[in-house]
């Protein structure tokens, strides 16, 4: 089983949900996001596993602290999220065709074996 998770390790939340993981026994293939941020292609791929429309993705304290114009369409989002990885809500596990917030980090839990 392979488990990807865009972590940031300086967010409380990500930690917590990594350890979550390591506590299953699951090493997940860890992408620190802000180092090796998705690309528009990668973005459109998490979304829809998610289930989730690109504004509902994006941090809103982050986005307004950058002083970002809002944009007008999906693809202007994610084109923001792609450039601007900081906005980009965390952690985000992938399993499969299938992935979950990990907010709280138990969300996580619906998608493991």
């Amino acid at each position: 089983m392979n488990v990807t998770i865009y972590h940031n390790p300086r967010c409380t939340k990500s930690r917590q949900t990594l350890s979550r993981l390591q506590e299953k026994g699951i090493e997940p293939e860890v992408i620190r996001y802000l180092d090796t941020p998705p690309d528009e292609k990668t973005l459109k791929q998490l979304l829809k596993k998610l289930g989730l429309k690109a504004q509902q993705l994006v941090r809103k304290k982050d986005y307004q602290s950058l002083g970002l114009t809002e944009p007008k369409t999906e693809s202007e989002w994610i084109a923001q999220m792609a450039a601007n990885p900081k906005i980009i809500e965390r952690p985000i596990v992938v399993v499969g065709n299938q992935a979950r917030l990990g907010r709280p980090p138990e969300a996580i839990d619906e998608i493991l074996p």
